[in-house]
């Protein structure tokens, strides 16, 4: 939890409540539904919780924006940026149920009244979004076939609504067909730990 505070120091006393409640809940559903990886739960906070905050270096939702986060998973990064941004609506998906029902529960115990998880996949998602948000779901390409049909065309926000990706490794060859378009941000010029080397932010505009 430390970790959080020392990059995002001006959280509110519930969004720090909520952020330290992930802890527990994460160790217990783990035992229940591998969501994480056993030898990977003890680093939550950085690796997962702190890793889907990226997002929140590169873009600053404005209120009322819509965000839409395609594999979901057990709830990254959707559930930490939903605590991140209270006053903006996530939408979770994920074609995987047991791992969405880690989300909603999680969703509920810490109070996540914005944070809206449901069992689908994403060829059959219909909504429209500012953004869509994944953290190394698919290669990016497939990704931008199937979302970009739910990319909204009202503008809010001050970056052009679009899709924003957590990847890692070499990242060149998933975004040759957006060279002139996409945005690749590293977030070890955010976040000073090791394991951010090589890890990446990257926006395409749609």
């Amino acid at each position: 939890m430390e970790l959080i505070l020392k990059y995002f120091p001006n959280l509110t006393e519930e969004q720090r409540h909520q952020f330290e409640m992930l802890k527990a809940l994460y160790e217990d559903w783990n035992q229940k539904i591998n969501v994480i990886s056993r030898k990977d739960i003890e680093n939550l906070y950085e690796h997962h919780v702190l890793h889907s905050l990226a997002i929140a270096k590169a873009l600053h939702f404005k209120a009322g924006t819509s965000i839409l986060d395609f594999g979901t998973g057990g709830g990254f990064p959707g559930i930490p940026l939903a605590i991140m941004f209270p006053e903006c609506q996530f939408k979770l998906i994920d074609g995987t149920g047991k791992k969405i029902r880690v989300a909603n529960e999680v969703a509920q115990a810490i109070g996540l009244e914005n944070c809206h998880p449901e069992h689908l996949r994403g060829e059959y998602e219909r909504g429209h979004y500012d953004y869509v948000v994944s953290r190394a779901v698919m290669p990016l390409p497939d990704l931008m076939k199937i979302v970009r049909k739910n990319i909204s065309k009202k503008q809010q926000n001050a970056m052009p609504n679009g899709v924003m990706v957590l990847k890692g490794g070499e990242v060149q060859h998933e975004i040759l067909p957006f060279r002139h378009l996409a945005q690749v941000n590293d977030i070890h010029t955010w976040f000073g730990e090791e394991w951010f080397k090589k890890k990446y932010v990257i926006y395409v505009p749609v």
